[in-house]
């Protein structure tokens, strides 16, 4: 089942994000070359994809898991997780309808 998992950053954490950036995007790329990733990407914090030096409010990722339990578990282990750039994490189902 497709699972979408909703971050948001912490004020201030564009130093971590962009140190962690490379681990986090191995993590996107395994999932991609198994068939797993759907999209992944950033919520720019302004209105411009190139949110230079304003850097991110929080990132979509939705992706396909085994279940709930195991889309918990690996956004837990996300690189910005333990490195302190999320606030927050939810991981909801997804029911993809379209396209």
């Amino acid at each position: 089942m497709w699972y979408a998992i909703s971050s948001e950053d912490k004020p201030l954490s564009l130093k971590k994000r962009l140190a962690a950036r490379p681990s986090h995007l191995a993590r996107l790329e395994e999932l991609k070359n198994h068939g797993r990733l759907l999209v992944a990407g950033p919520h720019p914090a302004i209105d411009n994809e190139n949110a230079g030096d304003y850097g991110f409010t929080g990132s979509l990722i939705i992706a396909e898991f085994d279940s709930l339990n195991s889309a918990n578990i690996w956004a837990a282990d996300d690189p910005y997780v333990k490195e302190g750039v999320y606030s927050k994490v939810t991981v909801k189902p997804f029911k993809k309808v379209l396209p």
